[in-house]
């Protein structure tokens, strides 16, 4: 899968040996210098034509099943890789990965020229404010408003009858209609990806989109990531406070609510109709499940099954939680007292 051409220009096709000099790797199981590799992928993405990276024993099973045809290895797994696929060692294979993913793709940029590009289309009745921009290959559905002063990245998308505050930013990105973002929220930046290399800590490059879907509402100066591989999506009718962040390749449900300061880290998959109370933070890689309600300035570092109420830190079933606070509360009391 190639990140969506609307966004990122493809500079492939490049040679087996280029990338390993780019990548600082060393060409191993004598893979040809001259084979051509078109596009940079994950390993469960990956296509014949495709560089991917593997850096943990924890993946080895499904290196063994990729379709990649080469890959970034630490010189401890390099023996793994099947048959078809050249191996480029290297001791930060992930580092390297990240460069030539860089040369492969290049973010389209609004370049110079005017403040309404000649290749966006604006459907009948859209209103722009003053000092809005649109960028190239923009379109933007009939009976929609840009605020004063908000930038709209090429390529994007926005549906009909969507309302875009003042001072918002958007790229990278595909809105359903009846959209509502307000004021100051940035909308498809990159994603918090690093990893560290020979030469410190390099950024890794982020390919995906934003999607929102109908109805969304995104409070104030919130942010939501692009995918860093593939999409971060906000479902129907989902409605955010004001100051929320969501991160990199979040899934997140239908019908959802999240309070203000609610911070939801990277490849998160939450169900529909889950509410999230103010202050609320989630590590990366877990799941809610469909209607789960999680207290206000609560911290969840592991699933959630559907339809339960959560709370604390670590959060944890709300009766726990509150049993587990009335002891210390109790406790404490009569510590005081004997003092």
């Amino acid at each position: 899968m190639m990140p969506d051409p609307r966004f990122f220009a493809h500079l492939g096709p490049i040679s087996l040996g280029e990338l390993a000099k780019v990548g600082g790797a060393e060409l191993g199981n004598a893979g040809r210098g001259d084979t051509p590799i078109s596009h940079a992928a994950i390993l469960s993405l990956a296509g014949s034509d495709a560089v991917t990276f593997v850096s943990d024993r924890r993946y080895l099973s499904a290196l063994a099943n990729t379709a990649a045809g080469a890959c970034f290895l630490p010189p401890d797994l390099a023996p793994s890789a099947p048959t078809h696929c050249d191996v480029l060692i290297t001791k930060h294979p992930q580092a390297a990965y990240a460069v030539v993913a860089d040369r492969f793709y290049q973010p389209h940029c609004h370049g110079a020229g005017p403040s309404v590009s000649v290749d966006a289309r604006l459907e009948a009745e859209v209103i722009l404010g003053p000092g809005a921009v649109i960028g190239p290959g923009a379109q933007i559905g009939a009976g929609s408003q840009i605020g004063a002063g908000s930038v709209i990245g090429p390529g994007v998308t926005i549906g009909r009858r969507c309302i875009i505050g003042a001072n918002v930013t958007i790229g990278f990105a595909l809105l359903g209609d009846n959209v509502k973002i307000f004021s100051g929220a940035v909308i498809g930046e990159a994603g918090f990806g690093a990893t560290g290399s020979a030469i410190g800590v390099v950024d890794i490059p982020q390919l995906g989109r934003v999607i929102l879907q109908d109805g969304v509402t995104v409070g104030a100066n919130s942010c939501i990531d692009r995918g860093a591989y593939e999409d971060t999506v906000v479902g129907e009718n989902t409605k955010m406070d004001n100051l929320v962040h969501i991160a990199h390749n979040v899934r997140l449900g239908r019908n959802c609510v999240l309070a203000a300061y609610t911070g939801i880290s990277g490849s998160v998959t939450v169900g529909d109709g889950v509410a999230f109370g103010g202050r609320t933070g989630l590590v990366d890689h877990i799941k809610i499940g469909a209607g789960a309600q999680i207290a206000a300035a609560s911290v969840v570092t592991r699933d959630i099954p559907a339809g339960q109420t959560w709370g604390g830190y670590p959060a944890k079933p709300i009766r726990q939680f509150l049993r587990e606070t009335a002891w210390v509360t109790k406790t404490a009391g009569r510590r005081d007292g004997a003092s």
